[in-house]
């Protein structure tokens, strides 16, 4: 029966989620036990957070924040208090209320076999924790024009909080380098992250002012932008689809094996994670690995088994340039079709994502889907690396191998 299961998660990943389960039931217990504080007010932020919750069904399984509105809800909640006051609640009742909303939010998934993402939960349950505490002396303090400030430096440091945690489970999870990870998480902060900040903190400061009859018109703005953004994320959908349809046409007209297209472009993402290229960098290099042998449709006759590695020098230049092209025809960015041009050209002259897709198609020209010739593979790419391959993209691409790959397969 042990095989059924699933491959136990990492210890980084249990020990977050030891600490927000660890936070949650003592949260509970301390609430169940004194009683809520201004039950109406909790009633309020939880029914939001449930909303929000419920509003990001049909969303992108992958999308950063699939659920801002119940994310600004519960930063609100945290920092909900009048300055010179008292704090609306207690930390242990925001976490508490924090988990109520987001349980009865998920409860349509979780009828589906679905249930609420781990990593987002537990992230969610430390970062509102986080933010209930710093901003707990603030309303004690006396009226002051230094409070927004502060205000703004509790939401700076959870925002951050939060990026840490994420970078720090994906580092976790596919053991790539931690500083490009949370380099990523950064740079994503001034996209919906900063209107998930900004939204909670005008939803305390209009409620405590207010009353809660502010919730609504303030929910409005957020809720348009998660529409924006989901429409967004579904033309960035369709488009790769459009990409990676046009990347068949050489399988369906016989030039390259079934698959060879998208092995190289999911390797070959892995091995840019590996080297830290950033999210739009990735990009790049993944259009680039789908499209990269497009340039055989102008032969007359294929080559053997699509293996463009075998060519000579000459010949895999002309088929690249060829590829380059035709890409340039296709709409996508310009440096997709420069990647494209210049994957045959000596490593030293290439841009980094062309050294990383001429030394994934190599190999995956190579050994193709049988392992037994992923040891040989490797051997031709490091005795090519005086001029054709760069060792550092060989070297990441044998780390990239020996963790699985992306489908599991360990070269030997």
């Amino acid at each position: 029966m042990s095989g059924c299961r699933g491959p136990r998660p990492p210890l980084t990943v249990l020990l977050v989620y030891g600490a927000a389960a660890t936070a949650t039931a003592l949260s509970l217990g301390w609430t169940l036990w004194h009683g809520l504080s201004e039950p109406g007010t909790a009633l309020a932020f939880g029914v939001l957070i449930a909303v929000g919750v419920l509003a990001r069904r049909g969303g992108p399984p992958r999308e950063r924040e699939p659920a801002p509105l119940a994310a600004a809800g519960a930063l609100a909640y945290a920092l909900l208090g009048v300055p010179a006051g008292t704090p609306a609640c207690g930390v242990a009742q925001v976490v508490t209320v924090t988990a109520a909303g987001v349980l009865v939010g998920a409860v349509p998934d979780v009828a589906r076999g679905r249930g609420p993402e781990p990593d987002r939960t537990a992230r969610r349950a430390l970062t509102v924790t986080f933010a209930a505490v710093c901003a707990g002396p603030l309303h004690a303090e006396p009226p002051s024009p230094r409070y927004v400030p502060l205000l703004l430096l509790v939401l700076a440091l959870t925002a951050l909080c939060d990026a840490v945690l994420a970078a720090l489970l994906l580092r976790a999870r596919t053991g790539y380098p931690y500083g490009p990870l949370l380099r990523d998480e950064l740079r994503a902060l001034p996209g919906v992250a900063s209107a998930v900040c900004a939204t909670g903190a005008v939803m305390a400061l209009a409620v405590a002012v207010a009353g809660l009859w502010t919730l609504p018109v303030l929910c409005v703005p957020l809720l348009l932008t998660q529409l924006a953004f989901r429409r967004y994320a579904a033309v960035r959908r369709t488009y790769r689809q459009t990409i990676a349809s046009l990347a068949r046409a050489t399988e369906i007209a016989g030039y390259t094996p079934p698959g060879h297209a998208h092995r190289v472009a999911a390797l070959s993402r892995a091995v840019g994670r590996e080297m830290g290229l950033c999210r739009e960098d990735l990009t790049v290099l993944e259009y680039a690995a789908l499209m990269h042998d497009i340039g055989q449709l102008s032969l007359v006759d294929p080559v053997p088994d699509g293996a463009t590695a075998l060519l000579p020098a000459a010949e895999q230049r002309r088929i690249a340039l060829l590829g380059g092209a035709v890409v340039r025809q296709t709409g996508v960015p310009p440096a997709v079709a420069v990647v494209v041009e210049r994957q045959a050209d000596p490593y030293r002259e290439q841009p980094l994502a062309a050294r990383i897709v001429r030394a994934v198609n190599a190999y995956d020209d190579l050994s193709g889907e049988c392992a037994h010739r992923a040891l040989a593979a490797l051997e031709h790419l490091r005795l090519g690396t005086a001029r054709d391959y760069h060792p550092a993209v060989v070297e990441s691409l044998v780390r990239v191998l020996a963790r699985g790959g992306v489908e599991g397969r360990v070269p030997g």
